[in-house]
């Protein structure tokens, strides 16, 4: 199920007929704060040329505002600190938070602020601000909504599961080491990975 509704296959509509509102999905409109606890982002880098390490970060808040009958009024803001990187080794954890990479003295935090919201079938994109660095670039992140419920502790959640691609050199993350074999020992293209769990404020 999609959060901005299916297409109705079987109604004749003209282009400037309005899109039927789901209840179900209108009921989720509200306000959502992000679970750090069951929620991961996370990032894939090629190394050496021939494997993926993966990361993610254990420090992450942020909240969501969603509108089941008007997507593109939806929004996200996320912060993420930059101290809380794990790739599962303590050396490549304190490389990657040194001058090199991340120079996480000085900046503490990567967030992401949404400036768009859009349906893609049952589906949708989000684009928006990513700072890293100090330095501020437009990303897009396709998500799939996995749904909605209600956990045995009262919260309403609702979940998704999204990924966007970046180059790391536009932020200014530009170390890297030759390979004697030719190529480089870290990929510029970074794959990131979001699954979000977020339960709605109460009223």
């Amino acid at each position: 199920m999609g959060l901005f509704g299916r297409k109705n296959d079987t109604a004749t509509t003209t282009a400037t007929a309005p899109a039927p509102v789901n209840p179900e999905l209108a009921a989720l409109t509200g306000d959502y704060t992000i679970d750090p606890s069951h929620t991961s982002i996370g990032f894939v880098a090629r190394h050496a040329m021939v494997t993926n390490v993966k990361g993610s970060f254990a420090d992450v808040a942020g909240t969501l505002h969603l509108d089941g009958t008007d997507p593109s009024r939806s929004t996200a803001s996320i912060d993420i600190k930059m101290d809380s990187i794990e790739t599962g080794s303590a050396d490549r954890d304190g490389h990657l938070k040194s001058s090199d990479f991340f120079k996480t003295d000085e900046f503490p935090e990567m967030t992401f602020r949404s400036t768009k919201a859009e349906a893609l079938g049952d589906d949708y994109r989000i684009t928006g601000d990513l700072t890293i660095l100090g330095t501020t670039k437009e990303i897009s992140i396709d998500l799939e909504f996995n749904g909605a419920a209600t956990d045995p502790f009262g919260n309403e959640r609702v979940g998704f599961e999204g990924k966007s691609e970046i180059l790391r050199s536009e932020w200014g993350l530009t170390w890297n080491a030759a390979l004697e074999t030719g190529g480089v020992l870290v990929s510029d293209k970074i794959k990131l990975n979001f699954d979000i769990s977020a339960i709605k404020n109460a009223a």
